[in-house]
């Protein structure tokens, strides 16, 4: 019998709680990520007003300076601390991968002077567009728009650039290149970016409409990422016949392996918040694990580096919180974690190489406390324990710390 009957895990997408032991080993627009602080540096230098999450207990997590603005609890109603990476990468997959018990010893790879021609014109041959190659490089996902987004307008040209992750992004006007042939290229650049020298986690389609100087990007973004090498936790519990609800992007970080409730993509995090509710509120999920992923924090503020949006991002979670702790049953666990850092006051547009804050609530908890800082595996293995499945490649449970 598991010792709760459900578990819900959000993962607020890039929320990272200070710098890392080997942050130094990574770089951000050639800065070591040694300095690196997404919920400090906010705290510090634009205010952070979080009580439902302080209440939890996030301002008692370890830390060499407190969080400013986020006062430790004395009798916090939750369990908390912070979880280190052991996989060598600080992007979307890998943190989410090792969420769920992979370690991932080589990272993809990354493109940071842009795709080489042979990618290029085996995408313009099969498309029948031309690429633009001025786009060709690390690019912020609304300049690239704004930079080039006339130019396909007047030429049907393709936006094809990437990022400091390992990605390969093609943006297109959905009124130039219909959606259909969009998610068409995609996958073809997928099936091109399988393996060495151009392995890719993820390859995004990125439509959006409007006109010259009023560009924005539509929610009928599609990722298509590569399957996890391993099985991971997910694939454990779907094998066992346990229900694995999907929110947000977690279908497509995992290529929907494991999972067998898609909630879809969400509009914003406010909507994925609606969506985890409709989820956990379903007459049908009566035993199981939830994932879902806000990505409104890295996507928005983190890599446009805007810390009072990335303030005021977090400050809308933290004011629904108390609505996902009403959808709760009494035997319910909600873990709230992050993937990575993206310091909005940091070098470059890059994620930071952090700690990842993790808090836990049940109706059921006698105790609180802070629970040993440990690794992003430990929350797959945690999982595993509780729904009584095997833990997969690496990570240690607290499950009995939790009481």
């Amino acid at each position: 019998m598991s010792k709760f009957n459900r578990m819900h895990l959000v993962v607020l997408d890039s929320v990272g709680i200070g710098a890392a032991p080997d942050a130094n080993d990574f770089v951000n627009a050639g800065v070591p990520d040694g300095a690196s602080d997404t919920l400090g540096h906010i705290s510090k230098s634009v205010g952070l007003n979080v009580p439902n999450m302080a209440k939890l207990g996030l301002g008692n997590i370890p830390r060499e300076t407190p969080l400013k603005t986020v006062p430790a609890e004395s009798n916090p109603t939750g369990y908390a601390t912070k979880l280190q990476e052991v996989s060598l990468g600080k992007d979307t997959m890998t943190g989410h991968w090792e969420i769920m018990g992979l370690n991932i010893t080589e990272p993809f790879d990354t493109f940071w002077n842009g795709f080489p021609e042979e990618i290029l014109t085996k995408i313009e041959e099969f498309s029948g567009r031309k690429v633009i190659r001025e786009a060709n490089k690390p690019y912020s996902g609304t300049a690239v728009i704004e930079d080039f987004g006339p130019r396909q307008m007047e030429t049907g040209e393709l936006i094809i650039y990437t990022s400091a992750d390992p990605v390969l992004q093609i943006a297109a006007h959905e009124d130039v290149i219909p959606l259909d042939e969009l998610y068409r290229i995609c996958e073809y650049a997928r099936s091109i970016t399988l393996e060495r020298p151009a392995l890719l986690g993820r390859i995004i389609a990125r439509p959006y409409v409007g006109e010259p100087g009023n560009f924005t990007r539509t929610s009928n973004r599609r990722d298509l990422a590569v399957s996890p090498f391993e099985p991971t936790v997910l694939d454990k519990l779907n094998e066992a016949g346990i229900d694995t609800y999907a929110v947000g992007k977690i279908n497509d970080i995992f290529n929907g392996a494991g999972i067998n409730h898609d909630m879809g993509h969400n509009k914003s995090n406010s909507h994925g918040i609606d969506n985890l509710i409709k989820a956990m509120t379903s007459e049908d999920f009566k035993h199981g694990f939830s994932f879902t992923n806000l990505v409104d924090f890295d996507a928005l503020y983190g890599h446009r580096r805007d810390p009072h949006g990335y303030r005021d991002c977090l400050h809308e979670f933290d004011q629904r919180l108390p609505e996902i702790i009403a959808a709760m049953r009494e035997d319910d666990l909600l873990m709230i974690t992050a993937d990575h850092g993206n310091d909005p006051t940091y070098a470059g547009t890059d994620h930071t190489r952090e700690y990842i804050p993790f808090l836990a609530y049940s109706p059921s908890f006698k105790g609180n406390g802070l629970i040993p800082v440990g690794h992003f595996s430990d929350i797959s293995a945690t999982v595993a324990e509780n729904f009584g499945v095997d833990k997969a490649m690496i990570g240690e449970s607290f499950l009995d710390k939790l009481v």
